[in-house]
């Protein structure tokens, strides 16, 4: 049992690993879902194209946007990509924002390219209110 709201079940389409990091594509019906977790997860969970699994998505996880793109997320940062680091699984991209603010998002190599990211580029990033922590300074 797990507190999770969202438990999809579905068939393992593909696995990859690269370094510590694997990506698993299960097929759910008509519905895709991607996961990013540890090459020992992989290992361990012994995950192959055709394991019957359950994706497994905190509520608080889930982005919400309508046609035009307009989102739930409260924190949008708007800037130039300052860097793009790829493998064949994953995207280490550097974001400059205005106010000397440089962010780090790691993401997969496939959504890098879909999203035509590339060194000079605007793009957005997108962070969930519930993604944030506070520390005292």
């Amino acid at each position: 049992m797990l507190s999770a709201r969202n438990k999809i079940r579905g068939i393992v389409s593909e696995v990859r690993c690269e370094g510590v990091m694997g990506i698993v594509k299960v097929e759910a019906g008509d519905e895709k879902i991607t996961a990013t977790i540890s090459a020992e997860s992989v290992r361990d969970l012994k995950l192959r194209a055709g394991s019957k699994v359950v994706a497994v998505i905190k509520a608080t996880e889930v982005m919400m946007a309508n046609d035009k793109l307009v989102m739930s997320a409260r924190n949008q940062f708007r800037g130039t990509v300052r860097s793009l680091e790829k493998d064949a699984l994953m995207a280490i991209v550097k974001l400059d924002v205005t106010g000397d603010i440089g962010l780090t998002a790691l993401i997969s190599s496939e959504a890098a390219d879909q999203l035509g990211l590339a060194v000079g580029k605007e793009a957005v990033a997108v962070v969930k209110a519930t993604s944030v922590m506070i520390a005292a300074d």
